[in-house]
């Protein structure tokens, strides 16, 4: 059997899993599990068998004490995040491996895998691939897991070795970008670090759709590249050849790499941070020659608009999340409202507008009313073109909808 680091045996951790304590669901709470939805709140909770801590393994029980499945235990409003909808090992290897196979086919399907344009992807996406609180981006031949809860970064050595089997190949190494993610008293204990395959590049230069991009995994927002919006970067090469395009919130220059290689004449990108505006100045030149001209602004994007009177052919509005909870949706609210009203005034007549928003409470009807009441501010008639959402790589469970988290208009600007 493998050792882990830290000298912690297979066997164990299977005797630990013996040992899980079990969560009991009070009367009509099972429904949602049974709907196969992978959180159990704290208020389904009838009684506790056991004293689990954060990040332990638990069994979930209906009334009747039939088990509901596996999942990992946190003290808060999401009580457990389900693994499984049975009764499973997840101190099993071969319960991972099974795991990423089945997200590894998923993105097989979708035509993502050994793509001569494409070697970059989302190969895990939470609950959209039942594996609740783990995301896992492949950048050409490594992986880059981040874990958003305790008990999936304690599995994180297990998790690594099934990557390198479910995607022997194609893998050669794992790092763990989790720190960053995780709760601070815990995450004052971690380290991001190799954790299969050894120390390599600590980055690489990606192709999407035949445009190159830099990625540090180390340093990097995220795991280090926003591949939630490649569909939506490749449909905004319809839109640019010969015109005037300014990307905010440019982060690497995505957006404006695809517009430079389409064709159009001028690109203005702008984010407040300066790191980000080299690197986008960096993947500008990695995809030349390019017939346009580009220039890069660090500066914050509302005073951007306020200060500047140009206008432009087409506008990318693409901020980081402004809401990470409901307490603060209603300031998101206000937040998107006064942006794409203040963006609405830079798109010339005739003019586009790809605007979108990644926080997950606000859903893509609030959005949709949001950019209205903007459009309405600023007395402009808007049509919407497209409906925009993440990346098939992205996959959102029919039973989990709230993994929708990207929301994304094109929209007509008169």
């Amino acid at each position: 059997m493998p050792v882990f680091h830290g000298s912690i045996h297979y066997s164990d951790m299977k005797s630990k899993q013996l040992e899980m304590p079990g969560i009991y669901l009070r009367p009509g709470k099972e429904v949602p599990v049974q709907r196969f939805h992978p959180w159990v709140f704290s208020g389904a909770i009838h009684h506790m068998e056991g004293t689990p801590l954060d990040g332990d393994l638990v069994r979930v029980f209906d009334r009747n004490k039939a088990c509901l499945g596996v999942g990992h235990f946190h003290h808060g409003s999401i009580a457990v995040r389900l693994l499984a909808f049975e009764d499973a090992d997840p101190t099993e290897p071969a319960f991972w491996v099974s795991k990423i196979e089945r997200a590894l086919q998923k993105r097989v399907a979708a035509g993502l895998v050994s793509r001569s344009d494409t070697n970059c992807f989302r190969l895990v996406h939470g609950e959209g691939d039942e594996l609740s609180g783990l995301i896992v981006d492949c950048y050409s031949d490594t992986a880059v897991l981040q874990c958003h809860s305790i008990g999936m970064h304690r599995q994180r050595e297990l998790i690594a070795m099934a990557i390198l089997e479910a995607c022997a190949g194609m893998i050669v190494r794992v790092y763990d970008k989790s720190k960053e993610a995780l709760p601070g008293n815990y995450a004052a204990t971690c380290t991001n670090q190799y954790l299969q395959g050894g120390a390599g590049a600590d980055g690489t230069i990606v192709s999407e759709f035949g445009i190159r991009f830099q990625v540090d995994w180390v340093t990097g927002q995220k795991t280090g590249f926003f591949l939630d919006q490649r569909e939506n970067r490749k449909l905004l090469e319809r839109y640019v050849p010969g015109k005037t395009v300014l990307n905010t919130f440019c982060y690497t220059g995505g957006f404006s790499c695809y517009a430079l290689r389409a064709g159009a004449r001028l690109v203005h990108s702008v984010d407040v941070s300066a790191k980000a505006m080299l690197l986008t100045e960096q993947n500008a030149a990695l995809n030349e020659p390019y017939t346009g001209e580009h220039q890069g602004f660090t500066a914050d994007v509302l005073r951007f608009f306020k200060e500047r009177d140009e206008v432009y052919d087409v506008v990318v509005v693409d901020p980081p999340a402004f809401a990470k909870n409901m307490n603060k949706r209603h300031n998101a609210v206000q937040g998107y409202k006064r942006l794409n009203a203040a963006a609405l005034q830079h798109v010339a007549p005739g003019g586009i507008m790809f605007t979108f928003s990644c926080s997950q409470v606000v859903d893509r009807e609030l959005f949709y009313h949001t950019i209205a009441a903007a459009a309405l501010e600023v007395g402009r008639p808007v049509s919407v073109l497209h409906h925009l959402t993440q990346g098939p790589d992205h996959p959102v469970s029919m039973f989990h909808p709230e993994g929708a988290y990207l929301k994304g208009l094109v929209l007509y600007v008169e």
